[in-house]
């Protein structure tokens, strides 16, 4: 990527309220010209096959003043502009506010100011998290035009450590859909192959990643809705311990899910983006503990020298059984064997509950959404511009079919005289998934799983089969019914249809010791890229 040298920087005032969407987001921007009219003086940064952290290399690019905020900024942005029209994975901007807050880090950073390793850092955020400068709509009609008047509590961290919030991803709408097709946006691709989704309901914040639009990207992940995408875009997804980030401000789906989660290009990344958002943050925040990154043995960790000596790994045999396609079991063998050849001791082991996780946690999920989702009736939350009818009407005529579908289910489970056959079973059902996985985990240093059942479906062929949509979450909501943490991590591309795909797979670690799961993967990613001979995807320059 060419990082452009800024000339003059005007002063620039916060942009208005209105709203941008869909394609047509970028024939209105007001910078576009001083974006196309930058000094073609570059500092040549280029995508190597494997870069260990591309946040730290431009963190010291920009400390040692070889580049400036703002020429990042820009040249981020020019990147959007130039990929959006096709992965449509941005549905808002704020050029001048995005532009006003790298002139500040770069006026800090000449004033011997420096707020951390985020500083100047471009990252994206998901729709559904409240930034006060960019619209939030969690990607529904229902919410067209919403600006928030507060930031949420991942994006204070974000801005506190110098972080540039660069623009808001497309996604499912409120966070239902594994495809990222559900969108009042329209539907996000996956920039390895255009005719294929993305993952969902993070899609756009993935693609950002994987396409080079920002450094890093923030979204969230209520059954699988980072780590999805993160597989089928070849980024690296990490979904952290339940109630170790703080999600005020983030819309909710089922809050006993809910979790923010982190999408980047390395493991390393992943770690200094996680060690920032678990900072210190609002004291009166109960939906975290407020425990910093564990690192005590983290000296102890990276003194195996690179291999995986010491670690013990449980395969989880239900996930490798029927369902699975046989290109994603080729891959994910592939893998299992390099962590052998790395000096762990992996081990088939069998959760007997595995399988009855998927159920339960549909209809636990969507017990949660009808209440949830009850608030936006155009009344006391949602758009009333161009509606006076009731409720009912404006639900029916401002929601999309997928959300509509989950809150009849949801509204079915829990109501009089079914409550007990579904609901109540399906709680009982969390807590023996729980409580099988917590036990493995005494025993293993980590748990393994695929993360799809296939690879990234094509276009247009979920909607109109949700059960094969929500069968396509089996690998993944044990891990949020658990409230455990899960990293993805890439394995060995597949091909189909002469297209390489990235194929990912999921490590699940103890509660609150995410230090070890990102360790395990610092050292798998890296012997990863040289077996496997993986490329990061070739964005358009």
């Amino acid at each position: 990527m060419t990082f452009v040298k800024h000339q003059t920087l005007r002063p620039f005032r916060l942009a208005t309220n209105e709203e941008r969407t869909g394609r047509a987001l970028f024939r209105d921007l007001r910078l576009t010209k001083v974006l196309r009219t930058r000094s073609s003086t570059v500092c040549q940064l280029t995508s190597a096959p494997f870069e260990p952290s591309v946040i730290k290399r431009i963190a010291q690019q920009l400390r040692n003043r070889e580049i400036s905020a703002v020429d990042l900024s820009v040249t981020y942005l020019q990147q959007i502009e130039r990929t959006n029209k096709e992965l449509n994975s941005f549905v808002s901007l704020n050029e001048e506010a995005v532009l006003e807050r790298a002139q500040r880090i770069d006026e800090e950073l000449d004033q011997g100011i420096d707020r951390g390793i985020l500083a100047g850092i471009p990252i994206a955020v998901k729709d559904n998290i409240c930034t006060e400068d960019f619209t939030t709509t969690a990607g529904s009609r229902t919410l067209l035009g919403y600006q928030s008047p507060y930031d949420a509590t991942i994006v204070c961290s974000l801005r506190r450590a110098g972080a540039i919030i660069i623009g808001k991803t497309n996604m499912d709408e409120f966070g239902m859909g594994s495809t990222s097709e559900s969108s009042y946006y329209d539907v996000t691709r996956n920039p390895w192959d255009q005719s294929r989704v993305p993952g969902g309901s993070s899609g756009g914040s993935a693609v950002a990643v994987a396409s080079q639009q920002c450094v890093a990207s923030i979204g969230s992940d209520t059954g699988g809705s980072v780590r999805q995408p993160a597989s089928h875009c070849g980024v690296v997804g990490l979904k952290p311990t339940y109630g170790h980030l703080s999600r005020h401000g983030l819309l909710s789906y089922a809050s006993s899910f809910d979790c923010i989660g982190t999408l980047t290009s390395s493991v390393a990344d992943c770690k200094i983006l996680l060690q920032s958002l678990t900072q210190a943050g609002e004291k009166n925040d109960m939906t975290h503990l407020g425990l910093p990154l564990c690192c005590e043995n983290e000296s102890q960790y990276d003194s195996v020298n690179r291999t995986l000596h010491g670690f013990r790994i449980g395969v989880i045999s239900q996930s490798i059984e029927c369902g699975v396609d046989d290109d994603v079991l080729h891959s994910f063998a592939e893998s299992v064997e390099l962590m052998r050849a790395l000096g762990a001791e992996v081990e088939i082991i069998s959760c007997d509950t595995f399988a009855t996780g998927l159920p339960a946690y549909y209809v636990l999920a969507v017990s949660e959404a009808s209440s949830n989702l009850a608030r936006y009736d155009g009344v006391q939350e949602g758009t009333s511009a161009e509606t006076t009818s009731s409720t009912p009407t404006f639900r029916a005529q401002f929601m999309g079919s997928e959300v509509k579908r989950r809150i009849l289910m949801g509204t079915y489970t829990l109501s009089a005289g079914y409550a007990d056959a579904y609901y109540e079973r399906a709680c009982e059902v969390r807590e023996l998934v729980s409580a099988e996985l917590n036990s493995k985990l005494l025993l293993y240093d980590a748990l393994l799983t695929p993360v799809s059942t296939s690879i990234a479906p094509k276009l247009n062929t979920s909607l109109d089969n949700p059960l094969k949509m929500y069968t396509g979450d089996a690998m993944t909501v044990n891990v949020n019914l658990s409230g455990l943490p899960a990293l993805v991590v890439r394995g060995k591309n597949v091909s189909s249809g002469g297209v390489s795909l990235p194929v990912g797979l999921q490590l699940i670690g103890r509660a609150f010791d995410e230090i070890k799961l990102l360790t395990i993967g610092t050292i798998y990613e890296r012997a990863s890229y040289e077996k496997f001979e993986l490329q990061q995807f070739a964005a358009k320059m």
